[in-house]
């Protein structure tokens, strides 16, 4: 290890004068009781509001002031407010499947009709299949009626 560092990144070592530290004391002690005499002459006339904030801020959120104008508070609503036949408004998300669903079926119906460009290729691949099958079918057909014909040649 060095041996010639010294404290953080050079700088000396600082401490507090003991007559200031007395002094910020004193001065946080008269502002705390400052605040308490200000709650208990509040407190007197409201005491109904200030059980009701109490009961809203439990835990740390009582102890931290927020004031972030983004931040939405959430209202909640009773059960004589909520109109459950309502209908609801659909996520974009929910949308677009629907919207995917709805193409996929209208899609699906042209198709079995035979209205869309695939279904017309396949029903021309189909035909031609079906021609070739036909024509193979009669070459068979002809070829054995050929056997028969040699072999009832050949029992004579």
């Amino acid at each position: 290890p060095c041996m010639w560092k010294k404290g953080h990144k050079g700088r000396g070592k600082q401490f507090s004068n003991p007559e200031e530290i007395d002094r910020q004391m004193r001065l946080q002690r008269q502002m705390e009781e400052n605040a308490g005499a200000e709650k208990e002459s509040s407190s007197e006339s409201d005491e109904e509001s200030s059980s009701d904030e109490e009961s809203e801020r439990s835990g740390v959120e009582g102890l931290i002031e927020i004031e972030n104008p983004n931040r939405v508070s959430q209202k909640n609503k009773k059960v004589a407010e909520v109109d459950v036949s309502a209908p609801r408004e659909l996520s974009r998300r929910e949308r677009e499947e629907i919207e995917k669903q709805k193409s996929k079926e209208r899609y699906m119906k042209l198709h079995l009709e035979g209205k869309t460009e695939q279904a017309r290729a396949d029903l021309a691949r189909l035909a031609i299949i079906k021609k070739q099958r036909e024509e193979a079918a009669k070459k068979r057909e002809e070829l054995r009626k050929e056997k028969e014909a040699e072999e009832a040649k050949a029992k004579r």
